[in-house]
């Protein structure tokens, strides 16, 4: 009997390029039964959500900080109910909250995987270390998936 189970997989982190998208097509041509799920990727949206839900805030501190506590119920729910997190770091700005997510998840013990380009292995060798596996492009996630998911190559 075929196990009939879809995995969920929150993709954290960087939000500036498309990876998203490249490990959602791959996960769809290779009919993979996989839920993916993600912070709000609209960054006006983030960085606004607190202030705008629950009343404007004149000092920037308490801005951000009403904003991120909003942001993180959305986030640890997400995560915890994920059967494993990717999370991906760009070599653009600081994903200071993929850095977050990542803590969160070997807390939780939520397995896995960073995604990011070679030149960033020595500042993420941390980050790293608890990753169950470490890629360097979205197509390889799909494979992981693939072999995870039903033990195929």
């Amino acid at each position: 009997m075929a196990d009939q189970r879809i995995w969920t997989v929150y993709l954290s982190g960087e939000i500036h390029t498309d990876w998203r998208d490249q490990i959602s097509k791959g996960v769809e041509d290779a009919g993979l039964p996989v839920d993916l799920v993600s912070p709000v990727t609209d960054h006006a949206s983030s960085d606004d959500c607190g202030a705008e839900i629950l009343g404007a805030e004149e000092n920037t501190f308490w801005h951000d900080h009403k904003g991120a506590k909003v942001n993180a119920m959305r986030t640890r729910t997400l995560m915890d109910s994920a059967d494993l997190a990717v999370i991906r770091f760009g070599d653009k700005y600081r994903q200071w909250n993929a850095a977050f997510d990542a803590g969160y998840a070997a807390a939780q013990s939520i397995p896995y995987v960073t995604l990011h380009d070679p030149a960033l292995t020595h500042a993420l060798k941390e980050v790293d270390g608890a990753a169950m596996a470490v890629a360097e492009q979205p197509e390889q996630v799909v494979r992981l998936l693939k072999y995870v998911i039903r033990g195929e190559l």
